[in-house]
């Protein structure tokens, strides 16, 4: 990543989680590429439901563990949900990761990007989670300058 401005705010349950990205979500409006990184079980998929919510997906969204990717249509805008953590190769999926990127009609949320590093551009949004207590999450988000859309105090 390109100079990385930080924000970070801390979420005390799932429904302040939701609501944080869901905030994020309503900001989204295409080409957006989203890396989420935390333990297994962090919140990762809790964020990206939150993206979806705010982006105008009223259906359920699930975790892609066992499928690789799910997709979610968002009106104008379709959400690209991936999750890397049971491949121990990219193949094939780094091509199509790299079509999708290129689309300004897409945004992609990817957990365990670790195996398609050279395929995620520079200005692309981090977040990363961190359990702090039983409920409560650090939230952190590293971003480029591009990005300053998506975060409250410069909406």
């Amino acid at each position: 990543m390109t100079t990385a401005l930080i924000w970070e705010i801390e979420s005390t349950n799932l429904d302040n989680t939701l609501e944080i990205a869901k905030h994020i979500g309503q900001r989204l409006r295409g080409g957006e590429v989203i890396e989420l990184i935390s333990d297994l079980g962090g919140g990762k998929t809790a964020f990206v439901k939150g993206l979806a919510s705010g982006m105008g997906y009223r259906q359920v969204v699930r975790s892609p563990s066992f499928t690789v990717g799910n997709q979610y249509d968002c009106g104008d805008i379709t959400l690209y949900h991936f999750d890397f953590y049971r491949l121990h190769e990219a193949g094939i999926m780094s091509a199509e990761l790299a079509e999708i990127i290129g689309n300004s009609e897409a945004v992609v949320a990817i957990e365990w990007a670790e195996l398609v590093v050279d395929v995620i551009p520079n200005d692309h949004l981090t977040v990363t989670i961190t359990t702090t207590g039983d409920n409560t999450r650090n939230l952190r988000f590293s971003y480029a300058n591009k990005l300053n859309y998506l975060f409250p105090a410069n909406a």
